[in-house]
């Protein structure tokens, strides 16, 4: 490998390699109209239609939709949400904005998703939403979970900004919970040009207010019905975009999912905690293993010409912006904060670069690093 094919962990130019982007976009520009237009109305129908819900409303990035999604439910200053502090601190930061405070519980320690035991110790205080992040497109024991809230009328946010099209048992993530929130990043599986988000749920009121949120809290136009309300939309350009990607997420999801079966098989004898699932309800994100010293990994690919990133090195409790006071063990994750990186996986990512990851990781290895 020459020092002009440096692998990266992910490469917009491979990812959007052979689509027709300009097409949608000349069709964009000539009805000069940019916002809450025809291309909204129909990829809100069509990403609704694809993850099986009933309603989807778009907004401006994945964060406003957890933020918009909470306030939707009715969460606020003094309300206390259980997420998990593994995951980059975005759910955190919807808390945060809203007034409420975090309840950190634990992780499972092969998912590296919210632990329904960790759940069950702190259900009867009866907090005022769950957020289950779907971490690395790995679906969280979802159903579970679900059935837990339920017992106890509490309702279930899924964050699902990493995992567009897991699937389990047929139903797809974001139509287990009450409400979900999608990120359309570029660097996600289904990612625009810019930034994106949306919002999807089955429950007809929650859409409405929902969509009132996203627009200042309007009833109709200049009316204010709802507090609690911003300018958070979708503009017409990037829901252009994404419908040309749409239809191609499950083959992309599908080339992840075949990079990770042939890390998996290649690694399964290493001293590294690998991916748990590699199964439909596994979408790839991120191939993400857990390994003792990760800093001397890192620089082992890196000399080979290796991207790596650490996803996530801080866990949200340990923020140095906020003093918190968990209250329970989080030992798994930090733990998994200590030991997981990130190697390369996504669509475009060619044999030879697959391979050439797998004899790097498999030499370091072997060599006794």
């Amino acid at each position: 490998m020459s020092s002009l094919n440096i692998i990266p962990l992910f490469s917009a130019a491979r990812a959007n390699a052979g689509l027709d982007f300009l097409t949608s976009l000349t069709k964009v520009l000539d009805s000069n109209w940019y916002v809450l237009g025809e291309q909204v109305n129909l990829f809100e129908s069509e990403f609704s239609d694809y993850v099986g819900v009933n309603h989807c409303i778009s907004v401006a990035n994945g964060s406003d939709a957890l933020e918009i999604a909470l306030r939707g439910l009715g969460v606020r200053r003094g309300h206390r949400v259980v997420t998990v502090a593994n995951a980059g601190f975005y759910s955190s930061t919807a808390i945060h904005a809203v007034g409420a405070e975090s309840v950190y519980i634990d992780i499972d320690s092969t998912t590296l998703t919210l632990d329904t035991k960790a759940l069950r110790t702190v259900i009867d205080s009866k907090p005022s939403a769950i957020i289950v992040t779907h971490l690395y497109g790995q679906l969280a024991n979802i159903e579970d979970i679900v059935a837990i809230a339920s017992a106890a009328s509490i309702p279930v946010l899924e964050d699902c900004a990493q995992a567009h099209g897991a699937r389990r048992n047929g139903k797809l993530g974001g139509s287990f919970g009450t409400i979900a929130c999608f990120s359309f990043y570029p660097t996600k599986n289904l990612g625009a040009l810019g930034d994106g988000g949306a919002i999807v749920t089955s429950d007809d009121a929650l859409a409405k207010r929902v969509r009132q949120l996203r627009q200042y809290g309007w009833s109709k136009k200049y009316e204010v019905a709802i507090p609690g309300g911003r300018n958070s939309r979708l503009d017409e350009i990037q829901a252009a975009i994404l419908r040309v990607k749409l239809p191609h997420l499950d083959r992309w999801n599908e080339q992840r999912r075949s990079i990770a079966k042939r890390y998996n098989a290649a690694f399964s004898g290493l001293d590294m905690q690998l991916p748990s699932s590699i199964g439909e309800d596994f979408v790839a994100h991120l191939y993400v293993v857990r390994v003792e010293d990760r800093v001397r990994f890192s620089e082992g690919l890196k000399e080979k010409l290796i991207s790596t990133d650490i996803h996530y090195p801080i866990a949200d409790h340990k923020q140095p912006a906020y003093n918190v006071k968990t209250g329970f063990s989080l030992e798994e994750t930090e733990l998994a904060c200590n030991r997981v990186i990130s190697l390369p996986c996504f669509p475009g990512l060619t044999d030879e670069e697959v391979e050439h990851v797998i004899n790097t990781v498999t030499a370091y290895f072997s060599r006794g690093q």
